[in-house]
């Protein structure tokens, strides 16, 4: 019936929920910048990815693809030929790691519930 969910599956769905939440906030934050303040976020958003697209550690490799991605989208969305396109996708990045977090979050406790 309620079988008990592993203490390792809640607490990935809890980090998950945590950072796709955290990081819809950022992007909204980001598309919201003045263009210098904007640019400035974004290119270190963007080093801070690369950084970590060059660990060694593959649970970082995805991560530091995602913060590099909305480095340079950020940086993008400051041009003006492409602000349009660029801050809709930082929109829709933002909805869809919201919507991610969101859904871990419910995961998450009902992981928790199931192992009250």
């Amino acid at each position: 019936m309620n079988d008990m969910v592993p203490v390792n599956e809640v607490a990935k769905r809890g980090v998950i929920a945590v950072g796709g939440i955290a990081g819809g906030v950022i992007l909204l934050v980001l598309g919201s910048l003045p263009v210098v303040v904007g640019i400035i976020a974004g290119a270190v958003i963007g080093v801070v990815g690369v950084a970590a697209l060059s660990s060694k550690d593959p649970g970082d490799k995805l991560p530091g693809f995602i913060a590099a991605a909305a480095g340079v989208l950020a940086i993008v969305a400051r041009l003006p030929i492409l602000r349009g396109p660029a801050k809709f996708v930082l929109g829709a990045g933002a909805a869809a790691l919201f919507a991610m977090g969101i859904w871990n979050a419910v995961k998450f406790f009902r992981g928790m519930k199931s192992r009250s």
